[in-house]
């Protein structure tokens, strides 16, 4: 299959993909259940290796940290987006939370997701106090949900770079909202809007 052979068959598997994912919202809302119909969903796209190749998402260059988010569709309102996310091993976040549902599945490569429980009843904004609740490594075969106030952490793990389908319910440029949390020190802060833009479209 030539590349434009690719493009065009990766871009109606996402969108078809999609299509089934919105409804599945609509029936079931956004519901821990309805998540894990979305997973399966994503799951079966991701299974198809061979619309994302790596000579198409590539990771940063040279083995550098950070990521390489491609966007992959985003329906009418800024909802439904689907990213590819390209990592090198070695990368790693804070714990965040996400404001809009979210669920990630793994193309190839390994990430780790820890998952944190708050400890606090959330009253001051600017504290708080988690533990590490449940570790999900994300690969080929295995994703991950969140709900929009669940908090977690990602480290790309092995030797091989990462290539994830991130679907959000808002795209994530919209999420202004968007906490992080530092499990040593307490401290809560804003992510910055503009470092969730897009690396590629």
């Amino acid at each position: 299959m030539n590349t434009m052979d690719v493009k065009a068959a990766r871009t109606a598997a996402v969108a078809a993909t999609i299509g089934r994912i919105r409804e599945i919202e609509a029936r079931m809302g956004v519901t821990r259940p309805a998540l894990e119909e979305i997973r399966a969903e994503l799951l079966t796209l991701a299974g198809q290796e061979h619309l994302f190749p790596s000579a198409e998402f590539p990771p940063p260059p040279n083995g550098e940290k950070g990521s390489n988010r491609y966007m992959l569709r985003e329906e009418e309102n800024n909802r439904f987006a689907l990213y590819l996310n390209a990592l090198n091993p070695g990368n790693s976040t804070k714990p965040h939370d996400h404001t809009t549902w979210a669920v990630i599945v793994a193309v190839d490569g390994q990430e780790l997701n820890k998952v944190y429980e708050r400890m606090d009843d959330g009253s001051d904004p600017e504290r708080c106090e988690m533990r590490v609740a449940e570790e999900v490594m994300v690969e080929p075969g295995r994703g991950i949900c969140f709900m929009p106030d669940d908090i977690h952490s990602i480290h790309t793990m092995g030797d091989r770079p990462t290539r994830h389908l991130h679907m959000y319910g808002l795209a994530l440029e919209k999420l202004d909202g968007r906490r992080a949390f530092d499990d040593q020190t307490g401290e809560v802060s804003y992510y910055n809007k503009n470092f969730l833009k897009p690396t590629k479209a």
